[in-house]
């Protein structure tokens, strides 16, 4: 039988084996949260906050070409359109003029106050070309007066004729611009351009066909 001197030593030892078993773990729980020098790893670092959304992007040269191409562009589609109500013979041709006048006066309003705002040069009103879109569908001198002589029926065919060629021009230079310009409202115009007129012009050789 072990005497009391030896129960106490080895119950001594079994305490202490095991406080060695608990110190060892505690420092392997360490080991495995601490960086390799033995530190802790700094806190990871907070998101950024989320960016503001981008401003629309500032106008490049595309921009440029096609706001200064595109005003001379309506106004002659204007021109054309102020001529519809005392030569057009079709309410609906003057229904359509009506149309163009209504959306493309605000448009070069619109495009007059960007380029002020660019510091760019507006067009003048005897402005009939582009330098940057070719003829962009414009008509020429002997094609407007080919309109103002012409009366009733000869006017609509005449007025729609040229007036789908001078969309298609308008389409032309809007997707030009969804090609390569930056300036968001812009970018914007030239959407709905391609779209009105690209329904205007299913519209006009629709009406032409009847003729």
């Amino acid at each position: 039988m072990l005497d009391n001197r030896s129960l106490t030593r080895r119950t001594t030892a079994l305490v202490t084996a095991g406080a060695a078993a608990l110190v060892l773990a505690a420092c392997g729980a360490d080991q495995g949260s601490a960086g390799h020098d033995g530190h802790s790893p700094a806190s990871a670092p907070a998101p950024s906050p989320t960016s503001a959304p981008a401003s629309p992007g500032a106008p490049n040269a595309a921009d440029r070409a096609f706001t200064t191409g595109m005003i001379p562009h309506h106004r002659q589609a204007v021109e054309m359109a102020d001529l519809a109500p005392g030569r057009a013979g079709s309410a609906e041709v003057k229904d359509l003029a009506a149309q163009i006048q209504k959306a493309q006066g605000p448009e070069i309003t619109t495009l007059t106050g960007w380029l002020e705002a660019w510091g760019e040069e507006v067009p003048g009103e005897d402005a009939t070309h582009h330098s940057a879109h070719g003829s962009g569908g414009m008509m020429s001198a002997e094609d407007m007066e080919e309109l103002r002589a012409a009366s009733g029926a000869a006017f609509d065919e005449a007025f729609l004729r040229m007036m789908i060629e001078h969309h298609e021009g308008a389409v032309a230079m809007a997707e030009e611009e969804l090609a390569d310009g930056s300036h968001g409202p812009a970018r914007r115009m030239a959407e709905d351009i391609v779209a009105s007129q690209s329904a205007e012009i299913d519209r006009m050789r629709e009406l032409l066909g009847r003729d």
